[in-house]
């Protein structure tokens, strides 16, 4: 977990110069440079005989939003660190707008927000307010320009009315908002979030979906680790999956979905002519071509549908009801994303 970390990833660069006023303009015209503002080079990181990481290499882009997926223990977290500067690579090179997170953590740090996997960071006697300015001192910011920043980040996160509530009353997803609030502060180039929506609500962790796919439309890059896999459709523009501390995919959305195994979805199914079990045989010889089904093993009336490769859902339907089957339900066994995660990240494999 990243969720001690913000306190001291500020206090490291709190030396340095404070961020302009608003960077906004020249975050729109980063993302108009082809020159990737992230950049993990061939990194390697051990603790003691166990490999945390082992040759990660990834790209962003200004205004890319790029996730970052693996199972427990693949490495997420000890990348994120690598790239704050909180921790250090054995072998390999990290760098945020050309700044090696080794050589030159201060500045990295002045360019980058850091969203923790925890809700542990804040001071929670005192306000949201009260926390925000103290992190934008860190920052470098003067007391007033500090009140003035905090308040901004405040309304973009919708707490704005809450700022002069303790954060101790705050609910969990209350204070996973202050934490992107936070990060907000001092105007960054890069967002780094770790596991940002893991246990929140649909309608909070979506808020922060769209504050993030916003920020990126002004041309911050944001690098997004998370399980929740579903997510990354849509929002994510590309991924790096880490399994074991190696990397099983980089690329994007559409070319992860080709590495799912043929969809599978569970159908409710009866005989339309007469009364009585389908045969599997038969259902079979109606889907030939374009998939194959077998006994799900729930009821006497359902069936694993397994489709071939650029095969539609509703061509194998109207296969089955043309030859008089009747389709009672269909529903998605697994997604295709969890698939394709699935067949990356086998278990067992090294």
């Amino acid at each position: 977990m990243l969720s001690s970390s913000a306190g001291r990833l500020a206090l490291s660069g709190s030396a340095a110069p404070g961020p302009g006023v608003d960077q906004r303009e020249a975050l729109a015209e980063r993302a108009d440079s082809r020159a990737p503002v992230v950049e993990v080079r061939s990194v390697l990181r051990r603790f003691g005989r166990t490999i945390a990481l082992n040759d990660v290499s990834l790209d962003l882009a200004a205004g890319e939003i790029h996730a970052l997926l693996g199972p427990n223990g693949a490495g997420k977290t000890t990348l994120l660190r690598i790239l704050t500067g909180l921790v250090h690579p054995n072998a390999g090179t990290a760098r945020v707008m050309g700044f090696d997170a080794v050589a030159s953590p201060r500045a990295l740090r002045q360019r980058l927000g850091l969203v923790p996997s925890g809700d542990r960071s804040f001071y929670l006697r005192i306000s949201g307010l009260e926390n925000l300015v103290f992190f934008a001192r860190l920052y470098g910011m003067r007391r007033r320009a500090a009140v003035a920043r905090s308040n901004e980040v405040l309304e973009e996160v919708g707490l704005l009315e809450a700022a002069r509530t303790r954060v101790g009353l705050y609910s969990h997803g209350m204070q996973k908002r202050l934490a992107v609030a936070r990060a907000l502060l001092p105007h960054p180039a890069v967002l780094v979030l770790d596991e940002p929506t893991h246990d929140l609500d649909p309608r909070a962790a979506r808020a922060i979906r769209e504050l993030v796919r916003e920020l990126a439309s002004c041309g911050a890059a944001a690098i997004w680790a998370t399980q929740r896999i579903e997510e990354i459709r849509g929002f994510a523009d590309t991924v790096t999956l880490l399994h074991r501390g190696e990397v099983r995919f980089n690329g994007g959305v559409p070319d992860l979905l080709a590495h799912s195994i043929p969809r599978r979805y569970l159908l409710r199914v009866r005989n339309g002519s007469f009364s009585g079990r389908p045969a599997e045989a038969a259902l079979n010889t109606a889907l030939a071509g374009v998939g194959t089904i077998a006994d799900a093993g729930e009821s006497s009336e359902h069936y694993l549908l397994q489709l071939q490769h650029g095969v539609i859902l509703g061509d194998a339907l109207k296969r089955l009801t043309e030859a008089t089957f009747q389709i009672l339900t269909c529903s998605e066994e697994r997604s295709e994303l969890e698939e394709a995660f699935l067949a990356l990240t086998p278990e067992g494999s090294q």
